[in-house]
């Protein structure tokens, strides 16, 4: 038996029904309408779904390769912080998560931090990657935040932040709480110089990042269908005991409520926020100043004498005077 089992049984399989090498991921299915992708046509779609338009997550930075120019940039290095500062362990030990999700992404932490140019114009770039912890804000993404400021300040450039976070990062407790108030300052640093703050809200934007530097844009965008609030729709209707409107915490509900400015399909963004950043950042007008000369007949205010009243005067008539009865 042990024969059978060991040896004529895997001869066979090798034979007629060896596994075949093809990956498992070549097809993938839309979690909106269920249509089976072909993944290279949803790669070169930008991971928008062809069959229903609905936008699904893209990786941080194959989003920078899309909205700088040429999909050419720099990522710069961020400072060091200290790793697992409170020895947190839950069900598994904080320094282990970290390391699961360094090894699966390839990046220390949640935020990439980039600069380059977008539509000509000089750009600093920090994009969440959801794919570590959730992007998750600890420390090191507060760190991330205030270096882009702070190299868009130094750079004359416009700072764009695109966050897709599931909040605070609760591994690190208080100290994740501290970065709301650390990238707000960020913020502010920006704004003081005088340069444009650009969000881009992606799928989902939720708790503290939303409670932060994620809602106070000069000017707020966001891809169609993207998650947009601060504690969870169900934890909502359960405080409330209500139920919530149909499309409640998507990017179309806030735009229609004033929340965000607008909503850009992702094929658009690039274009759009070259155009917001050029408007921005312009110093003078986009065009030659053209004066208008009055018309030979007409005569203006000056030449005839009025003055703002329209009432002309003559000889002196006007000015409290009465002419002589000689």
């Amino acid at each position: 038996m042990n024969w059978l089992n060991n040896y004529v049984r895997p001869k066979i399989r090798s034979l007629v029904g060896a596994k075949s090498d093809v990956p498992e991921n070549l097809w993938l299915q839309c979690v909106s309408c269920e249509q089976m992708l072909f993944h290279r046509d949803l790669e070169d779609n930008l991971n928008v779904c062809s069959n229903c338009g609905h936008h699904m997550r893209l990786p941080a930075r194959r989003r920078l390769e899309t909205l700088f120019d040429d999909g050419k940039f720099q990522e710069i290095e961020l400072p060091e912080n200290v790793v697992d500062p409170l020895k947190f362990r839950d069900r598994k030990r904080y320094s282990d998560r970290l390391k699961d999700s360094r090894s699966s992404t390839g990046r220390t932490d949640a935020i990439i931090v980039a600069h380059g140019e977008v539509g000509g114009q000089k750009t600093v770039i920090a994009v969440f990657d959801f794919a570590f912890m959730g992007g998750s804000m600890g420390i090191a993404v507060g760190n991330g935040i205030l270096a882009g400021a702070q190299l868009a300040v130094l750079q004359d450039a416009a700072f764009v932040a695109i966050p897709s976070s599931g909040g605070a990062r609760m591994q690190e407790g208080i100290l994740s709480l501290m970065q709301m108030p650390r990238t707000t300052i960020a913020v502010q640093q920006v704004k003081e110089a005088g340069l444009p703050y650009i969000v881009i809200l992606a799928d989902p934007t939720t708790g503290g990042v939303t409670a932060s530097f994620a809602m106070l844009g000069d000017i707020a965008m966001s891809e169609p269908g993207s998650i947009i609030g601060f504690a969870g729709a169900r934890v909502i209707e359960e405080t409330i005991r209500e139920k919530l409107p149909d499309g409640f915490q998507r990017s179309e509900y806030l735009l229609e409520h004033g929340m965000i400015d607008m909503v850009v399909k992702r094929h658009d963004l690039k274009d759009t926020l070259a155009r917001v950043i050029d408007l921005l950042m312009r110093k003078s007008p986009g065009a030659e100043i053209v004066q208008i000369k009055a018309d030979a007949g007409e005569v203006s205010d000056t030449d005839s004498g009025t003055g703002t009243d329209g009432v002309g005067s003559a000889d002196g008539a006007d000015d409290g005077s009465k002419p002589d009865p000689d």
